[in-house]
């Protein structure tokens, strides 16, 4: 018989049944949590998404923890003890830090992460691994209390299949699963850089552009994992814009306000990005672990960047012969007839044809109108996507 010293096997079972009811309903992993760390006696808990990649450690539904601890969790995730189990760790295997305890206290995690607030032992397991994220579930316990004991590891082991399960159940039945492979893909394919924010601002999720902006530094930047422009007025109406947003999402004629955000200190005209911000939140399954708690959008496009031409499917939406494409191409190069008709081969009257037989299938009048016609149509999408 396992000896689970002080818990009843209907606690136990209320417990369990707690956790199911989370895979339907996200939203009470707070309170499930909090029943997790009454039954161990723990001062702290819930769940945290690493992302393996980034190697950064978001707190979704925690409590018992200063903010300032957060943060310097996060900062310093990488080289903690967690990080390292957390690589050679199946899903479900439970672990704790004062495995070793000489060890743990002799630790620098101890000393510079633990020790300052007044925490001791935190006991935790991996419950979903997708990609390159990973969930967990955690306790931890003041140093007013004794190491976890082998009945608390127990206890956790028994627990740890439900909570796997549920958070499976829960990741499978959300179609906003951001973190799939193939949506992923997608993302990393369009030219503006994608970020995803949580309800506090850090951000959750960015795509290959919006990397590569951040890792430019010219513009934008993480500060403590939140995004924040480098021109100083830029970023006051970023985070001005961003709290708009997340408080707009249940009023639906909120409209996206774009913000410009310009180089460094907003020297160099033309330079810079123009964001777009959109709440993805809708309320129903707030605080879902899937999309892992997004709640803004934001798209970061450079208006210089030169688009892909639409080519075939422009001419079949508006029933262009291949002449009158090459034509419409030379031209949108910012070449005149003349030029347009030597690289082609033809002559500058045939152009001319062409180009009053483009107007008439785009319904455009002027060049002008329908070369931004033609703008308006490039696929959001980056070059190297189509290097092949």
């Amino acid at each position: 018989m396992i000896d689970l010293e002080g818990v009843t096997a209907r606690q136990l079972s209320d417990v369990i049944g707690a956790i199911y009811d989370c895979a339907l309903a996200p939203e009470r992993w707070p309170a499930t949590c909090r029943m997790v760390a009454d039954l161990c006696a723990s001062t702290g808990g819930g769940i945290c998404v690493h992302d393996l990649q980034q190697v950064q450690n978001d707190q979704l539904f925690v409590f018992g923890y200063s903010p300032e601890f957060l943060e310097k969790l996060g900062s310093q995730y990488a080289e903690s003890p967690m990080a390292a189990a957390d690589v050679v760790s199946n899903v479900g295997d439970v672990n704790s830090l004062s495995r070793e305890p000489r060890q743990l206290i002799e630790s620098r995690f101890y000393r510079e992460v633990l020790q300052p607030f007044d925490l001791a032992d935190m006991v935790w397991f991996p419950a979903l691994r997708t990609g390159r994220r990973m969930a967990s579930l955690h306790a931890s316990r003041s140093r007013e209390r004794p190491f976890y004991q082998q009945h608390d590891l127990q206890l956790f082991r028994l627990l740890s299949p439900h909570v796997c399960r549920a958070l499976a159940i829960s990741d499978a039945l959300d179609i906003r699963a951001l973190h799939s492979e193939m949506l992923e893909k997608t993302l990393d394919g369009l030219s503006a850089g994608v970020f995803l924010t949580a309800r506090d601002g850090h951000v959750v999720y960015m795509n290959a552009a919006a990397e590569g902006q951040v890792r430019a530094g010219r513009s934008i930047r993480l500060d403590h994992q939140r995004l924040s422009a480098v021109n100083p007025t830029a970023r006051a109406a970023l985070a001005q814009a961003m709290d708009a947003a997340m408080r707009s999402v249940a009023d639906p004629s909120w409209k996206s306000p774009s913000v410009a955000i310009p180089d460094g200190a907003g020297v160099g005209v033309g330079c810079g990005y123009v964001a777009t911000l959109l709440p993805i939140e809708n309320g129903e399954r707030s605080g879902i672990l899937a999309p892992f708690a997004a709640s803004v959008a934001i798209f970061m496009q450079d208006p210089v960047q030169v688009p892909l031409m639409p080519g075939e499917a422009f001419a079949r939406l508006h029933g262009l012969t291949g002449g009158e494409l090459r034509v419409l191409l030379a031209l949108s190069q910012g070449l005149g007839g003349m030029e347009s008709a030597a690289m082609l081969g033809i002559s500058e009257p045939t152009v001319r044809t062409h180009l009053q037989r483009i107007f008439s299938k785009t319904g455009t009048t002027r060049q002008s109108d329908l070369l931004s016609l033609l703008h308006r149509s490039t696929p959001p999408v980056r070059v190297a996507a189509h290097a092949n």
